[in-house]
């Protein structure tokens, strides 16, 4: 009898050491039978790949998706739920996407998404376009849009001319009001879903120029609306003529803010999930050119990871985006995006290894680079690049990596 349960009591502690080895390895965030683990370690490879919001329409797509994305060897989703002020799921502030026919398709994307990564293994992050609150050449023509609902919420320039129709048209993150609606929209999805993260992208100011403008013409000095000139000289006793450095350093500012607000309403509403941000590739440009300052957000605590859209073709470059994250203090992970999409298979191994010799993870953009998307009966689409994707499927999977944290 003393034998036998020496003989438990060893069983029990070897347990509960499996036990404790398992949590360590625990990837963050991931859920298994309504339990959430602990943080990952930092050693834990990131498999990561952009799922668009053009890939899915039906429950039958987001199985084969995670399907697929499992056998390929990934590990993280970002699963994309809000492209330009529609939702891929069922909200309270924001209508449905006109990808799904602009009304309630029958079914909860971001819902059946969880379940059935969740199932596999994967974890999943909803990935938000977070500035953009209209795509298009026309005007969204459901009244509820933002672009119906709030044209003051938009960027518009000195004269009140809003940024033209034709691509992004980007909400004003200077305005507290706005600022405000996209902590709505991001509590919505944390507090109602059982992601593992929450991923921000087009988190800065998209003002690229684009054919949308007149041939010749600048993009202007967004945004110069009364309201936003009012709180810049409250805060500053200043107007952005008098001094433009001070006047960008602001609106990174404000960026930033609207980050950290964010961030503020995880800690209170699912301390335990991920924030990150996929950023510029070229950290000191993004600031420049587009108010985004990931390197203050990483020294804030403001996320947990960064994704840098590392897309260069040419290994030199790839390389010194690659080096000048590498110094990222060790409490963020950076996941290397790598282009995946009309790239030569070595480039891509290549600069797959690159990115894991210095950070240990990877991220491919995007699902649609290697599989195809489903007709309503099920069956995949071919198109031209069906040939490249499988490719790609025959001569890079195989040779990911597949060994860490799954």
């Amino acid at each position: 009898m003393r034998l036998l349960t020496c003989r438990n009591l060893r069983a029990r502690l070897v347990a509960l050491s499996c036990c404790a080895i398992i949590s360590a390895l625990a990837v963050p965030g991931c859920q298994h039978g309504g339990r959430r683990t602990a943080i990952a370690r930092k050693d834990a490879t990131i498999r990561a790949i952009w799922v668009t919001r053009w890939d899915y329409k039906t429950p039958r797509d987001i199985h084969t998706i995670m399907n697929n994305c499992r056998q390929a060897g990934f590990n993280t989703i970002l699963f994309q739920v809000r492209g330009s002020g529609t939702a891929f799921y069922r909200s309270s502030l924001e209508p449905w996407a006109d990808e799904l026919g602009g009304r309630d398709p029958g079914f909860d994307p971001l819902s059946v998404a969880c379940k059935e990564a969740h199932r596999q293994g994967l974890r999943i992050h909803a990935w938000m376009n977070v500035m953009p609150g209209w795509r298009g050449k026309k005007p969204p023509t459901n009244p509820r849009q933002l672009y119906n609902a709030h044209p003051d919420w938009f960027l518009t320039d000195g004269s009140g001319r809003r940024q033209p129709l034709g691509w992004y048209c980007s909400l004003n993150p200077c305005l507290p009001q706005v600022r405000k609606y996209l902590v709505a929209v991001a509590h919505e999805v944390v507090s109602q879903y059982p992601v593992d993260g929450l991923h921000l992208d087009y988190i800065r100011f998209p003002i690229e120029w684009t054919d949308a403008y007149p041939k010749g013409a600048s993009v202007p000095d967004y945004p110069r609306d009364s309201k936003t000139l009012a709180i810049y000289h409250r805060e500053t006793g200043k107007h952005p003529d008098a001094s433009p450095r001070h006047w960008a350093h602001w609106r990174t500012e404000k960026v930033t803010q609207l980050v950290g607000e964010i961030r503020s309403m995880m800690r209170k509403v699912k301390p335990g999930i991920v924030l990150s941000a996929a950023t510029g590739a070229d950290a000191d440009r993004a600031r420049r050119a587009y108010f985004q300052d990931a390197q203050a957000w990483i020294a804030r605590h403001l996320v947990d990871m960064i994704y840098p859209m590392n897309y260069a073709e040419d290994m030199r470059s790839y390389n010194q985006r690659v080096v000048s994250w590498a110094s990222a203090p060790s409490r963020v992970s950076v996941v290397m995006g790598i282009m995946f999409d009309k790239r030569r298979s070595q480039t891509i191994l290549e600069q797959v290894n690159l990115a894991r010799r210095k950070s240990n993870h990877f991220a491919a953009f995007a699902y649609n680079s290697l599989f195809e998307r489903l007709d309503e009966n099920g069956h995949p689409i071919r198109d031209e690049q069906s040939r490249s994707r499988a490719s790609l499927r025959e001569q890079v999977l195989p040779r990911l990596p597949r060994k860490g944290s799954s």
